[in-house]
């Protein structure tokens, strides 16, 4: 149970002392007698008890406050709610670096992505806030301020940062997380464009010729750019017109490049290449790539890639493209082509359904199509006037 003690200090004499008692009639009696022999007396109010294996001690002015707060937390302790307040007096910055350090189960992507984050956009403005006093107000203004110019980003930063003070509630430092700014998790990214065969066709004769095929391989066989980089030659088979997804290649924020299997199981498949696309494969494989069945299909790093595709796109008139909009593109052509859900998720690499559904778009040529579908269900009937029908009711 929580204890109360009384703890009064002055001066006696020419020193400074002080005494504590229990609360209890004669406590209370003894602290007015000890009181009265003082002079720049004060009396303080600790609440004592156990949380956690761990003494833990609050002080209080009124002796009214230090017995709500006693009933308060053993009430709390009860429901497992009570925290230390002295651990919760950590900085976001102490609390989240030790979080991360201890996040070995991340993968290194993700690790640097995180660390990226809390360096740059958690710790300038929170870092020195305890953790026990930040508050949802200034959550709220920190994450306007970063999604003024970066919505994304703040997203992003917002997501860690809550999953940082779910840890700290999990550690009883304290009771409820400060992250509860609604929407503020939601990345609203603008809907991509889709861009026509020909600008896919047009955006790969402006690459170099080794990166030529990856601009194509976006498109029509819906590869992430992660994909596309960690191709090898085996991965590709010409005899059956096939292409399998093992391994990803991608960058960390740092620029280390990290080799890796897809996220999920569902990301690991084989597809069918478009016949269109074989006499490419095949130019490139003879002319590109190296003997061997390891050897890469594009033996460039990420950036490398980036920047032939940024002077690709600015070429054909297309600046703001992104390369994985080629992916997109190529999976609503598939979806226009009649391709089912299932059929969908299997070529992408998707787990769910929800992802695939984002490919079912409706496409001028494509709504041509269901016009012209519908128009020729319609039946040949013989009208009959509506005056004629007014005639015949009145006569009968």
């Amino acid at each position: 149970m929580a204890q109360i003690a009384i703890r009064v200090s002055g001066t006696e004499g020419d020193r400074r002392v002080s005494k504590t008692f229990r609360d209890t009639d004669a406590g209370r009696r003894a602290a007015r007698a000890f009181a009265a022999s003082l002079k720049d007396m004060t009396t303080a109010y600790d609440v004592r008890t156990r949380v956690d294996d761990r003494v833990v001690t609050k002080t209080h002015r009124s002796r009214r406050d230090a017995a709500a707060y006693a009933v308060t937390i053993e009430a709390e302790k009860l429901r497992g709610a009570a925290i230390d307040p002295k651990r919760a007096k950590v900085t976001v910055k102490e609390y989240g670096t030790d979080w991360l350090a201890k996040r070995t189960d991340l993968a290194a992507t993700t690790a640097s992505l995180y660390r990226h984050l809390f360096d740059h956009h958690i710790v300038p403005v929170l870092g020195s806030t305890a953790v026990g006093n930040l508050s949802t107000a200034r959550v709220k203004s920190w994450h306007a301020a970063i999604d003024k110019d970066q919505p994304t980003t703040a997203a992003k930063a917002y997501r860690l940062l809550a999953t940082i003070m779910r840890s700290a509630i999990d550690d009883r430092l304290i009771v409820q997380s400060p992250c509860r700014v609604k929407g503020a998790a939601a990345e609203s990214a603008p809907e991509r464009p889709v861009v026509s065969m020909a600008e896919v066709q047009a955006l790969a004769d402006a690459m170099p010729k080794e990166l030529r095929l990856a601009v194509l391989l976006a498109a029509w066989c819906q590869l992430r750019r992660g994909e596309l980089l960690g191709l090898r030659r085996k991965d590709v088979d010409e005899m059956h017109q096939e292409l399998s997804v093992e391994i990803t290649r991608t960058a960390t924020v740092d620029g280390d490049e990290v080799e890796k299997g897809p996220k999920t199981e569902a990301g690991k498949r084989t597809i069918v290449i478009p016949s269109n696309l074989a006499s490419d494969i095949s130019e490139h494989l003879k002319r590109c790539v190296r003997r061997e069945a390891n050897a890469r299909v594009f033996d460039v790093d990420t950036r490398e890639l980036r920047r032939a595709w940024d002077r690709a796109r600015r070429a054909v008139g297309l600046p703001t493209l992104h390369m994985h909009d080629l992916r997109h593109s190529g999976l609503t052509w598939s979806a226009a082509t009649g391709a089912t859900v299932a059929e969908l998720m299997h070529r992408a690499g998707h787990k769910s359904p929800a992802a695939a559904m984002r490919y079912q778009h409706a496409t001028k040529d494509r709504d041509k199509a269901l016009a012209d579908a519908l128009a020729k269900l319609a039946p040949v009937a013989k009208v009959t006037p509506l005056r004629s029908s007014r005639r015949r009711r009145s006569a009968g």
